[in-house]
């Protein structure tokens, strides 16, 4: 089972609500404004202690953007990234199938 397999067509920036798993929640990170997204997170952030964002695809940028203004900026000092995971799964494509860059973000709050 891919990273992202999960993930349909038309969905939003985030999911509304968050699958959990082992006690931390995942965001599905979309093609949204940067801010927007960090706002989110940090909120949830806060409340949690860990986060993990994925993306995929042109959103991959948008959710690495995300993971720097919130550890960098927002919680500077207060929180870090733990790991990053790239990988590629197999999706349709314009001519016919292709491969799907992913992205794992986990980020804890440290203090």
């Amino acid at each position: 089972m891919s990273l992202l397999s999960e993930i349909k067509e038309g969905e939003t920036q985030l999911v509304g609500k968050p699958s959990f798993s082992n006690e931390e929640k995942v965001f599905v990170i979309r093609e949204e404004p940067v801010m927007e997204c960090a706002l989110d997170v940090l909120m949830d952030l806060g409340n949690s202690g860990q986060i993990t964002l994925v993306a995929k695809g042109n959103a991959i940028p948008t959710a690495v953007a995300v993971a720097n203004v919130v550890t960098e900026n927002m919680m500077k000092g207060n929180s870090k990234i733990v790991d990053i995971s790239v990988d590629s799964e197999n999706g349709s494509g314009k001519y016919g199938m292709t491969l799907i860059s992913t992205i794992k973000i986990i980020i804890v709050k440290t203090n």
